[in-house]
C-alpha cells in the first residue's frame, strides 16, 4: 500500500519468473522460518540470492531483515538466510509478542524522529564493516544499509510515515513521482 501511494506499481512474487520481471523487491515482516520454507518450496531461494548479488534493490523489514542476514544466531536448523548482508541477527531479539513496542528513533539523514513499530523484532548482534547503521535502539542497529539493500528491525509501513520508503526508492535509483508514478 505505501509504495502504491508513492506511485509505484506493486505485485506479489511467487515464482522465479515473476522475480525476474521486477526492478525492486520488498521482503516484508512475518514469520521468518515460514518465509524461508516458502522461498525454498517455490524455488525462489537461489534466484533471490542471485538477483540480490546482481544489485536488485531490496527493502527488508523485520523478518525481511532476518532473511537478508548472513547469520541467524537462534534460527532453526532448516531455516535459510540469503546472506545478502554481512550481519548476525537474533530472531525475536526484543522478546515475544507481548514485548512488542513503539518508539521514536533518530535516523541518519532525516530531520525529525521516525516513529518505529517493533513487533517480535530481530536484534542485530554483529555488523560487517561494509554495513552502514542508520539508526539504533539501546545501542543495537535497527536500520542498516549496504548499496541498494536496506533492512529494518521494525515495521516502517505501520508508522504512517513514508520517508524511509521514499528514501529507499530514491537511493535505489527507482525514480517516481506522486503525480505520475514510476519513471525510468
Amino acid at each position: 500500500m505505501i509504495l502504491e501511494s508513492l506511485g509505484c506499481a506493486t505485485r506479489q512474487i511467487r515464482t522465479p519468473d515473476q522475480l525476474a520481471a521486477v526492478d525492486a523487491l520488498v521482503v516484508p515482516g512475518g514469520e521468518s522460518t515460514t518465509m524461508s520454507m516458502l522461498l525454498e518450496r517455490s524455488q525462489l531461494l537461489d534466484p533471490l540470492r542471485e538477483r540480490a548479488e546482481q544489485g536488485l534493490p531490496i527493502f527488508g523489514t523485520c523478518a525481511g531483515m532476518i532473511l537478508m542476514a548472513s547469520e541467524i544466531c537462534d534460527g532453526r536448523d532448516d531455516q535459510h538466510s540469503l546472506g545478502v548482508l554481512d550481519m548476525t541477527v537474533a530472531r525475536n531479539g526484543y522478546g515475544r509478542q507481548i514485548d512488542s513496542f513503539e518508539t521514536d528513533i533518530e535516523i541518519v539523514g532525516l530531520d525529525t524522529p521516525f516513529h518505529a513499530v517493533f513487533i517480535r523484532s530481530p536484534v542485530v548482534t554483529r555488523l560487517g564493516p561494509e554495513i552502514e547503521s542508520l539508526a539504533e535502539v539501546d545501542g543495537f542497529p535497527v536500520l542498516c544499509r549496504k548499496g541498494p539493500v536496506t533492512v529494518a528491525a521494525f515495521h516502517p509501513e505501520l508508522s504512517g510515515d513514508d520517508r524511509l520508503h521514499r528514501r529507499w526508492l530514491s537511493q535505489s535509483g527507482i525514480c517516481y513521482s506522486r503525480a505520475s508514478g514510476p519513471k525510468e
